[in-house]
């Protein structure tokens, strides 16, 4: 029997993806060859990734005018390469700061750029997205980078930001494909696979043509987008095996109907956590109403010399990874799209048991 699996990242997998690849493990498609075997240049492997993109942008509706990578590296290199790849003939860029990531995302760019903090939700423990109306943007940003969700405060952005001619970058890695969104009010999208797409090792980027080409000198060719855009993500050998996965997890949210459908199934997720949170006093559920995040769900014991018999209780009915993040404390459910109904009605009750039992 399958544990409920809560971890932030790397996280759980649709268990459909795990036994066709365990299926097709050491014979894809009678090739003779497991993936992980391959050439990246084979026509095998180039069938598999070309189906994964095509995949990935039919969820997406990624427009014609946008090139979709595959990388390596993760979001934290990506840190790096926004600013490598955007500043162009500019000098600064904005940043707005929510949470634990984007300040490693502030963090990376200032080894290239001036940073301008736009915005910052540290007043209020990031707990809250600060409204655009407080924003003090630069016009002559080379862009606006946002991290849409912070994975270990649990604050989402319900919003698109409106940054003018300015493009906004945003670091989707743990809500990509959780919802639908509009790619064009975007001019960057990127973030690290595994928390909704696949395995760590593997990241995407998703770049408006006229961005492709604004690289300072110094970027290295295999972290310059042009570059790879021009070799189809694989200027280097490419995370063969993670692509592979991500095509699967692609065909199962297909399956499930898509965007719209996986949505409403994480909306109606959230929402049996967080309506427990808001019915009792016994845990607390920290961050603002408008802004909680519905992949990664943050909250406390209202007792924290609870927290240890609680996680020991936890895993005794089979449910692991909710210790919070060591920044943070406390605890956290991640509640991606590859968790089932079922694991959080579990958890649920789970809950309400630990209450009776110590409140």
């Amino acid at each position: 029997m399958r544990i409920f699996n809560f971890s932030a990242g790397p996280a759980v997998l649709p268990e459909p993806v795990l036994r066709r690849a365990s299926e097709e493990m050491l014979d894809w498609h009678g090739s003779g060859m497991s993936v992980m075997e391959m050439s990246h240049r084979g026509k095998e492997f180039i069938s598999i990734a070309e189906k994964a993109e095509a995949d990935f942008r039919q969820l997406l509706a990624i427009p014609s005018n946008y090139k979709v990578l595959f990388l390596q590296g993760g979001a934290l290199a990506m840190n790096a390469l926004i600013p490598m790849n955007l500043l162009g003939s500019k000098t600064s860029a904005d940043y707005i700061n929510t949470g634990e990531w984007s300040k490693k995302s502030i963090s990376e760019a200032r080894k290239y750029c001036s940073v301008n903090v736009a915005a910052s939700a540290e007043d209020r423990h990031f707990t809250y997205v600060p409204p655009q109306s407080s924003w003090q943007l630069n016009e002559d940003a080379a862009y606006v980078h946002v991290c849409t969700n912070e994975t270990i405060g649990g604050v989402e952005y319900n919003w698109v930001p409106d940054t003018g001619e300015v493009p906004l970058v945003a670091d989707m890695s743990s809500h990509i494909l959780s919802r639908q969104i509009d790619v064009s009010r975007y001019g960057v999208i990127y973030g690290g696979a595994q928390k909704n797409i696949g395995p760590a090792g593997l990241t995407f980027a998703i770049v408006r043509d006229d961005l492709l080409d604004r690289a300072l000198p110094i970027t290295p060719s295999v972290f310059h987008w042009k570059e790879q855009a021009a070799n189809d993500s694989m200027l280097n050998t490419p995370p063969t095996y993670g692509i592979y996965i991500a095509g699967l997890v692609f065909e199962w949210l297909l399956q499930q109907g898509g965007l719209a459908s996986i949505e409403q199934k994480n909306m109606q997720k959230a929402a049996l956590l967080y309506d427990y949170f808001d019915a009792t006093d016994f845990y607390i559920s920290p961050v603002e109403r408008a802004d909680r995040s519905r992949m990664n769900v943050p909250f406390r014991l209202h007792d924290a010399a609870l927290d240890e018999a609680f996680l020991k209780g936890a895993q005794q009915h089979g449910m692991l990874q909710l210790k919070g993040h060591r920044s943070v404390g406390g605890m956290r459910a991640s509640i991606y799209n590859a968790m089932p109904l079922e694991g959080v009605q579990a958890l649920v009750g789970f809950l309400k048991e630990f209450e009776r039992s110590h409140g």
